[in-house]
């Protein structure tokens, strides 16, 4: 089902098919407005979703002013290799221009998914309907989880502008 675009919604960018999982999980809830929700499919990397971001998705939040989006990636924070979740979240945010800022929200696991997975021994979508269940039931129990918990102030951020419109019973 799509969303009308004149009206407040919420479009989710993910990195790969594990947080798309996650995503559809976070859909299935009963509380939550399934008109005012759209996934699109996975982008393949995080600086794809940026790059996806920027190239597809910023002039279009110019013409639809109500429409907000996530940025779903992973923040690979154990990966030597790898940017750490400050670093990378620094970058995202400086790639968003001015006058989106509050209404992109970015969000993920800090290590990858597939971790998450296996540490709270649910899959991909049930730990998409655990954490939709705390948005539903004003509980902080998925999100506080220590692979998660570091979302706190973007959740908190992303909570004032989405949840009235994205859960019917808000």
């Amino acid at each position: 089902m799509s969303v009308n675009r004149e009206r407040p919604h919420l479009l989710v960018l993910p990195e790969d098919r594990a947080n798309e999982e996650i995503v559809n999980g976070f859909s299935s809830n009963l509380s939550l407005c399934s008109r005012a929700i759209q996934v699109e499919r996975p982008s393949g990397g995080w600086l794809k979703v940026v790059d996806n971001f920027k190239d597809n998705h910023a002039a279009e939040m110019r013409k639809f002013p109500k429409r907000m989006i996530v940025l779903l990636i992973d923040f690979d924070d154990m990966k030597p290799e790898q940017l750490s979740y400050e670093d990378r979240l620094n970058y995202i945010k400086n790639q968003i221009a001015e006058d989106l800022k509050e209404r992109v929200f970015i969000l993920g696991s800090r290590t990858s998914p597939e971790r998450l997975r296996s540490n709270m021994k649910k899959s991909f979508e049930e730990i998409g309907e655990s954490l939709a269940r705390d948005c539903a039931d004003h509980k902080n129990e998925t999100w506080g989880h220590e692979l998660l918990k570091h979302n706190e102030k973007e959740l908190k951020r992303m909570i004032l502008s989405v949840k009235p419109f994205l859960f019917t019973d808000y």
